[in-house]
């Protein structure tokens, strides 16, 4: 008995080591998409602001990015060569990830203010359990998750109560910009949801950099399109801000993101729109030095609250619906 519960020890141990590390693995992966991409907003004003043009900057940004995360991924030995399926499913998620989405926020900045486009890109959870839902079928939250979801919904409220009942802010442009950015919100869902679906056998770096490569050519066809690169003003202030957008924002942020999609449930990787307008807000008082108020304040408590409720809330997957609605019971009660 003792030997076989010394075996057992040595057996279970190393399953446990790999469990705890996974699990520290996810933490640092939501803290870096948390805090980084929090701050991109801010990037990205200080781009628009210095002269770049929305498409000049992003294809800057991820003609440089995507090079660079293939050829560091080839010099560590990795297999970067994709055939030609998956270059057409990892060019579909790059355009609606990095066109759709990013392009269409960076567009949407020229006109609203950065915190404001961060709390309409936190409407994506909705969309992220919509297409799970009813579009792909795929991972659903328990009653606790969708009540954070709402809860979430409600901490937005919020915050963007105050520009709601002050509709005299919002011209023509600002109003575009604000339909915009619900798009750009709906195609970050979809292309987020069709690279969790598709489980495509490449790894998740290299993934990345062929998604970042292929939103870069578009980008830069979208600016020779509009002839953006005749208003370009490339100075310090705003070489340095694409520069993090590059290095925190695509590399590091980004892979992240994308690792993530690949371990955690969508709904639960969405998570991250309810924290980076929290971030956003604190970097826009701390650097830009603007008004932060009672709204802001609740807004932002009451969207913590949301979050910890999606992240910690049971997940359940096809199999575990369809075995409930058989009648067989489940070893784990929902919560």
């Amino acid at each position: 008995m003792r030997d076989s519960a010394t075996s057992d020890s040595l057996v279970s141990s190393p399953q446990a080591l790999s469990a705890g590390n996974q699990r520290v693995k996810v933490i640092v992966a939501f803290a870096l998409v948390y805090i980084f991409w929090g701050s991109t907003y801010l990037a990205i004003g200080i781009t628009d602001a210095s002269g770049i043009p929305p498409f000049v900057m992003c294809a800057v940004r991820f003609l440089i990015a995507g090079p660079v995360m293939l050829a560091v991924c080839t010099a560590m030995g990795r297999k970067v060569r994709v055939t030609l399926l998956e270059a057409c499913r990892l060019a579909l998620v790059g355009i609606l990830l990095l066109v759709g989405a990013n392009g269409g926020l960076v567009w949407a900045e020229q006109y609203v203010p950065t915190g404001y486009a961060a709390l309409i890109i936190a409407a994506t959870p909705i969309w992220f359990l919509v297409l799970e839902a009813f579009v792909f079928r795929g991972d659903r939250l328990s009653r606790r998750g969708i009540m954070g979801i709402a809860l979430g919904v409600v901490g937005i409220a919020v915050l963007v109560w105050p520009r709601l009942t002050h509709r005299e802010a919002l011209g023509m442009m600002q109003l575009l910009g604000s339909l915009t950015l619900l798009f750009s919100s709906l195609s970050w869902a979809f292309g987020s949801v069709l690279s969790r679906s598709w489980k495509m056998k490449v790894d998740p770096i290299v993934a990345t950099g062929w998604q970042v490569l292929f939103a870069g050519f578009t980008h830069g066809v979208l600016v020779l399109l509009t002839g953006q690169y005749h208003k370009a003003v490339f100075n310090r202030r705003g070489v340095l801000a694409v520069l993090y957008l590059i290095v925190f924002g695509s590399w590091v942020g980004y892979t992240a993101y994308i690792w993530l999609l690949k371990h955690v449930a969508a709904p639960k990787v969405s998570t991250y729109a309810y924290v980076n307008p929290i971030v956003a807000v604190i970097l826009g008082v701390l650097v830009l030095h603007e008004r932060f108020d009672g709204f802001m304040l609740a807004g932002s408590v009451v969207i913590i609250a949301a979050v910890v409720l999606v992240t910690t809330s049971k997940v359940h997957s096809p199999r575990e619906i369809e075995r409930a609605s058989e009648g067989i019971p489940e070893l784990e009660s929902e919560v």
